[in-house]
């Protein structure tokens, strides 16, 4: 019990902290954004970084990139086949029932839960879904929001990503073969601390900025309700059996890939999606939001969950 407490109540207490920071009007919205700003282009980066530098890369983590950029297309298929019977009126329902919050939520969760050093295994698992992320599903958003289809701009966009750039590089110094030097250098080596002291502040700003975002009522709730159960209805089978399956073949027998790739499965959609829906759409725009937030609420409960019968 000591075990799993330790893992399970700073990831509670973090999301309560930063809930009742909101409530209280402690911090203002701007004050979060500036925040988010700090993670997104600072320690986010940094953590992404150093966590692919440690890793050695080989065949299965190509084969387990296939399958979760495959999970992710699957996904948006099915939201477009069930939106005219569930999405009726609600032109973003096929959004939501794809994608997952990875940046934003399974890095702090996965992090807080088994420790920064081994955000590793979450990151290769998660390495399909950036590419479905950068590639197909914000080209969608664009193209529904303003029609942009230039494969230009998308591609700009990928590669000014401080999340990509640290993950591009990361990737390549393991395969060069720079980690030891890299943490040995002189002035490199100092970098490389700051980095390591700036992935340390990744989890608690990303958790007090996850409950500072809660924000649900009744009525929203009931709205939400709907595409969060279909949604949990075709993934929670694939989070809870495929790591199972693909034990033995593509993730080693090992348990942290094995609870990544559960992790990964079981987040919220992107919270980009409102950053990128047309303007003028008030409802549409309540109703993404409280998906977001009780599909959040829900991820954070059932990793918990996860993480007290895997600690069992």
């Amino acid at each position: 019990m000591s075990d799993i407490s330790s893992q399970v109540l700073p990831i509670l207490l973090l999301i309560a902290i930063g809930y009742g920071l909101r409530r209280t009007g402690f911090i203002s919205d701007g004050t979060v954004g500036d925040l988010r700003k700090i993670v997104v282009n600072l320690a986010l980066p940094a953590v992404l970084f150093t966590a692919f530098l440690e890793i050695d890369f080989d065949v299965n983590d190509a084969a387990i990139v296939v399958v979760t950029f495959a999970i992710c297309m699957v996904l948006y298929g099915v939201g477009k086949a069930l939106q005219p019977r569930f999405g009726s009126g609600h032109e973003y329902f096929p959004f939501l029932m794809t994608g997952f919050e990875s940046g934003m939520l399974g890095i702090s969760l996965f992090g807080s839960a088994y420790g920064l050093s081994r955000v590793g295994y979450f990151a290769v698992v998660d390495l399909g879904h950036e590419l479905f992320i950068w590639f197909v599903f914000l080209a969608l958003l664009l193209a529904r929001r303003d029609g942009i289809r230039t494969p230009g701009r998308l591609l700009g966009a990928f590669i000014r990503s401080p999340v990509i750039i640290a993950i591009l590089t990361g990737i390549a110094a393991s395969l060069l073969g720079w980690r030891d030097a890299l943490y040995d250098g002189p002035i490199v080596g100092g970098v490389m601390n700051t980095l390591v002291l700036l992935a340390a502040l990744t989890v608690p700003l990303i958790l007090l900025i996850v409950g500072y975002g809660i924000r649900l009522d009744r009525q929203g709730a009931r709205e939400a309700l709907v595409p969060v159960a279909i949604r949990l209805a075709i993934v929670l089978p694939f989070a809870l059996l495929l790591p199972v399956l693909l034990m033995s073949s593509l993730l080693d027998g090992n348990e942290y890939t094995q609870a990544a790739l559960f992790t990964l499965l079981i987040l919220p959609p992107p919270f980009i999606i409102p950053l990128y829906m047309k303007p003028g759409m008030p409802d549409e725009q309540r109703y993404v939001n409280n998906v977001l937030s009780l599909y959040t609420i829900v991820s954070i409960v059932l990793f918990v969950a996860y993480v007290v019968v895997d600690s069992a």
